[in-house]
Order: C-alpha cells, then sequence, then structure tokens
C-alpha cells in the first residue's frame, strides 16, 4: 500500500518552478525602463563614458589654469623688477640673451641633457 501512494505521488507532475516571481519581466513598463537606462547609461551623447573623460579633460585643464596663471604672476612681477631696476634689466640681458660687456669674455655650460 505504500507503494501505491509513492507511485501516485510521483505520477502527478512536479509543480513548475514560480514564473510569478519574474512575471515583471513581461511587463512592459518594466522592458521599457530597462531599455531607456541602457540606452541613457551607454547610447546617449551624454553617456557615463563620456561624462567621465570630460570630467578628467576638466580637472586636466583646470590644474593647467592654475600653472598658467602661476606663471602669468611670476611674469609680471618680473617685468615690474625689469622696469624699476637696473641690476635686474643687465641680468636678464645676460642670463636670456647672452649680453656681455666690452672686456669680457663668455662661456657658456650647458647641462649633460642638451648634449645627447
Amino acid at each position: 500500500m505504500e507503494n501505491d501512494s509513492i507511485d501516485t505521488a510521483s505520477s502527478q507532475p512536479l509543480p513548475k518552478r514560480s514564473w510569478k516571481k519574474l512575471s515583471f519581466l513581461g511587463n512592459k513598463y518594466f522592458i521599457s525602463s530597462i531599455l531607456f537606462l541602457i540606452w541613457m547609461l551607454f547610447f546617449n551623447e551624454k553617456d557615463v563614458i563620456t561624462e567621465f573623460k570630460r570630467k578628467g579633460k576638466l580637472n586636466e585643464l583646470q590644474k593647467s589654469e592654475e600653472h598658467l596663471n602661476d606663471v602669468i604672476k611670476e611674469t609680471k612681477q618680473e617685468l615690474g623688477q625689469l622696469k624699476n631696476n637696473a641690476q635686474t634689466i643687465e641680468k636678464y640681458a645676460r642670463e636670456k640673451y647672452l649680453m656681455k660687456k666690452e672686456n669680457e669674455d663668455l662661456f657658456i655650460i650647458s647641462s649633460s641633457d642638451t648634449l645627447k
């Protein structure tokens, strides 16, 4: 008698997995929302990857701007000294334009980096 009860239990079809849990996959709003998200994240002109690249480029340009502002400040300071100080003018002319006085010999020593 026990065998009959086992046979009848096994002859009944096993219950299908609960597809009700995945029923939201057939919902047209869910599908359209997923497609919209995929489109916005990967295929749009303002997608995530492009925005990260643009953010990196913006940071790089801001650093460059800060550096150039520092160079401008130094140049303005140097220009102010050149306008007001004769010794600074002479030093600048000797360093930048390799000028010399009449009785002077000028020796140019280049670093090892420029000799290569």
